[in-house]
């Protein structure tokens, strides 16, 4: 029985170690710093939707923030900086009838990310990230241009994060 116990103390010591050192978390990610600057991604897509750019920024900071113990810093003094462009905005047909007519269109957004890792310069990158979404030809793209945006956004956020602090 005291066996027993000595192993569950140190289980449950070594687990609070582990979750409190900042090194690791439950979402997989391995954050060693303490800061992070997420910039405003601008929207350089031939089609500019005003809410994009404000929308994904803020999508990628929620995403960072929420799953790692990171303090936004606006300013260059962080452990890690985020910045990029939206270079993509397209709709295009998805799906087609027999009849060939359009039966689904497809929302893509592209973005280039540049990844600064000030503590291990080795995890630095420049990638372009691309997620979409299709939607009823029926439908007006500004009809359901907010619900894509967002659904979007949040599969780029996921994309980003995984790719800076997760490394698949």
């Amino acid at each position: 029985m005291i066996l027993k116990n000595k192993w569950l103390m140190l289980g449950l010591t070594l687990m609070c170690f582990v979750t409190s050192c900042g090194v690791y978390s439950f979402t997989g990610a391995a954050i060693e710093g303490r800061t992070i600057n997420v910039h405003f991604i601008e929207n350089n897509a031939r089609t500019v939707v005003p809410s994009l750019s404000a929308t994904l920024t803020e999508k990628l900071r929620q995403r960072i923030l929420s799953q790692s113990s990171l303090s936004q810093v606006n300013n260059d003094m962080t452990d890690y900086d985020v910045s990029g462009a939206i270079n993509g905005y397209d709709v295009t047909v998805a799906s087609v009838t027999g009849k060939e007519t359009s039966l689904l269109n497809r929302l893509t957004i592209t973005v280039s990310i540049t990844f600064k890792n000030k503590l291990n310069e080795k995890a630095n990158f420049v990638q372009t990230f691309s997620r979409f979404a299709d939607f009823s030809s029926d439908q007006n793209i500004q009809n359901v241009e907010v619900k894509l945006i967002s659904e979007i956004s949040d599969q780029l956020a996921d994309d980003i994060f995984n790719k800076a602090f997760v490394n698949w």
